[in-house]
């Protein structure tokens, strides 16, 4: 069957091209004169296939000649193949053999029409493809294709349908490796809507990867914005299975500043009662005596103790007794900080340890939240309405997901009162955390 081919010419088979693609035989045969380089022979196929290019790049065996075909074709060639399938680009990148036959035309894009062509043809279905098996590997050859300017429309759709995104077994996937590939005004774009939604993606199965993605990124600025959405809500993220890996690892990489207001949270007695009897919070509290400063583990030992024959006999205590007793936690009694939390109205406010003046009731203005305070007056990125964030953690209730809400504090602050408490970690984070380029195009 191979060697039917062997001693026929090229010019033999006009009129028949079609059909041989999707034979197996005569589909290799038909690279085989591809890669030969003849010109003639190059157009000759290119003339035939032509009208027939979409159907071929999802059959079984046509969607290697059209692969073939991309790489030999002539810019010219190239251009009238990608714009005669532009409106069929999104299904065919979502079949299994297409999918391979696009991300191998985005390996051959040589002038700036056919990448134009490209984003014209996928720009609107963004988020289906992400979200299918097969069309979010064509989205992440655009990613490490194109240079970050052309894969703008990306950005525009991941942040404007972030929870969409981040909360899907292929969307968190491709979601960071968004966060690879962009420029940093890119970056800022992504990790503000992150952040935005930070209580809602650490609950999830797959959104708290993403999280955690932002904070192994090792920087302070998306670290401390974080970390502010958390609080207040600390205990409760602390109770459940995905986002209290992400609490532990907010304790592990956090200013020393920003691991006292965490680990605060955990500290009340009653509240260490139920986190150490829980089959995820225990672990965090264990975290938090890795990682606190000696005056502050000495507190939650102090908290500790009272408890441990309550749960002396159950793995958790036992875990717990073993690493207070390893440490030698009583030795570290003497150790200070030079932070310390002021208490206001059941909750912890961070403040320098120079600033004397009185402090507002217990409300603290998300760094990400109010945008508008710091993302810049570009008439592309409007701010969003202002959100009510009244919850706070029930030491007696677990309570699901959606009751979660940003800082858990019931009214926000004006810029200009945050800056004046708080001045350096603002200024940190607001002059970094600019909103670029968010209209979708």
């Amino acid at each position: 069957e191979t060697n039917r081919f062997a001693n026929i010419r090229l010019e033999d088979m006009q009129g028949d091209m079609f059909g041989l693609c999707k034979d197996q035989h005569g589909c290799r045969f038909l690279q085989r004169k591809l890669e030969e380089g003849d010109p003639a022979h190059r157009d000759m196929i290119f003339a035939e296939i032509y009208p027939h290019f979409g159907e071929l790049m999802t059959d079984a065996f046509g969607n290697y000649l059209s692969q073939k075909l991309l790489e030999y074709s002539s810019d010219e060639q190239r251009d009238l193949l990608i714009e005669s399938i532009s409106g069929e680009l999104v299904s065919i990148s979502l079949n299994m053999h297409g999918t391979r036959a696009v991300q191998k035309m985005i390996d051959f894009l040589s002038t700036q029409r056919q990448v134009q062509s490209l984003i014209v043809a996928l720009n609107l279905n963004v988020v289906t493809l992400i979200k299918d098996l097969n069309g979010n590997h064509v989205i992440q050859k655009c990613l490490n294709h194109l240079p970050p300017d052309d894969n703008q429309f990306i950005y525009n759709a991941v942040s404007t349908n972030c929870i969409e995104v981040a909360t899907h077994r292929h969307g968190c996937c491709v979601l960071q490796r968004c966060i690879d590939h962009a420029s940093e005004s890119q970056r800022i774009q992504l990790v503000t809507e992150i952040t935005y939604n930070s209580l809602t993606l650490v609950q999830d199965p797959f959104g708290n990867y993403v999280v955690q993605y932002v904070l192994d990124l090792n920087d302070s600025r998306f670290i401390e914005a974080i970390v502010r959405q958390f609080l207040g809500n600390v205990c409760a993220l602390s109770m459940q299975k995905f986002s209290s890996n992400v609490v532990e690892k907010c304790i592990r990489v956090s200013d020393p500043a920003g691991r006292q207001a965490l680990v605060e949270e955990l500290s009340g007695r009653q509240r260490l009662e139920r986190l150490l009897r829980d089959s995820f919070a225990n672990y965090v509290v264990q975290t938090a005596l890795d990682y606190s400063d000696p005056a502050q583990r000495a507190h939650l030992v102090d908290n500790i103790k009272p408890i441990l024959p309550m749960i002396r006999n159950t793995p958790y205590g036992k875990r717990i007794q073993s690493k207070i007793q390893r440490e030698g936690m009583d030795s570290l009694r003497s150790g200070g900080t030079g932070f310390h939390p002021t208490l206001v109205s059941g909750g912890y406010f961070l403040t320098p340890s120079h600033i004397s003046a009185p402090t507002p009731p217990h409300h603290i203005q998300p760094i990400i939240d109010s945008r508008s305070s710091f993302l810049g007056n570009n008439p592309g990125n409007p701010a969003p309405s202002a959100r009510s964030v009244t919850s706070k953690f029930p030491v007696h209730q677990l309570t699901s997901p959606t009751t979660l809400q940003p800082n858990g504090f019931s009214t926000p602050w004006s810029t200009s009162t945050l800056t004046s408490l708080v001045p350096h970690a603002y200024a940190s984070i607001g002059m970094g955390l600019g909103r670029e380029n968010q209209a979708a195009t």
